[in-house]
């Protein structure tokens, strides 16, 4: 038993060693990318999931589970190979090239992204939305760093919230096919499901009947 102790300590200082080698840094990197991506995914899609799926889906709490499993494995899955893809890309261009530049970021991620996450599928495009307003409002805001368009003389937030919030409400209401199933699963809940009650019940404690009155 003690030989074992031993055996597997030594197996764990190898591997502490082998970590701090600076040479094997960039591989090392990609492995652990993979893991944080994987890890990431779940935290962040567990939840979401587990609240959707008990808000808005029928079905056995069986096929509810099983629905959350299967949104939480997809979402790590595809994270974790898109960290891994990206930092392996990034890393073999900068070997070959002998230096990092910007451009090596913007391709590895390009190629990346078709790869993971081309299929036009819930996940993915609740993915892409999630980065596209994020990118907006980036992108919005190194325009005024780079001083390609002025500063502006009061926040620009408060209409750029207007602007939205009417957007999808025209959207919801007359072109709801164009909005994303969730989005528009949310909508129905707030603004619709809230103009129909038979009694207190479902007015105050339920949103919606279960029972034949």
């Amino acid at each position: 038993m003690a030989g074992a102790g031993d055996s597997f300590r030594a197996l764990l200082r190898a591997a502490n060693a082998l970590l701090q080698q600076r040479r094997y840094h960039a591989a090392l990197a990609v492995i652990k990318g993979f893991r944080n991506g994987a890890v990431y995914g779940a935290k962040i899609r567990a939840p979401h999931a587990l609240v959707m799926t008990f808000l808005f889906k029928s079905g056995s709490l069986r096929e509810k589970l099983k629905s959350i499993a299967q949104a939480t494995y997809a979402h790590s899955r595809n994270l974790a190979y898109f960290v891994f893809t990206y930092k392996g890309l990034l890393a073999a261009q900068s070997r070959l090239q002998g230096k990092k530049i910007p451009f090596h970021s913007f391709l590895a991620a390009c190629i990346g992204g078709w790869l993971v996450f081309g299929d036009n599928n819930p996940i993915n495009s609740q993915i892409i939305m999630y980065l596209l307003s994020r990118i907006l409002f980036g992108l919005s805001r190194l325009a005024v760093e780079k001083g390609y368009i002025p500063q502006p003389k009061q926040d620009p937030f408060p209409l750029v919230a207007a602007l939205v919030w009417g957007t999808v409400l025209w959207l919801f209401e007359y072109h709801r096919e164009t909005l994303q199933p969730s989005l528009q699963a949310s909508m129905t809940y707030l603004y619709e499901d809230s103009e129909v009650w038979h009694d207190l019940s479902d007015f105050l404690v339920y949103n919606k009947r279960t029972d034949s009155k």
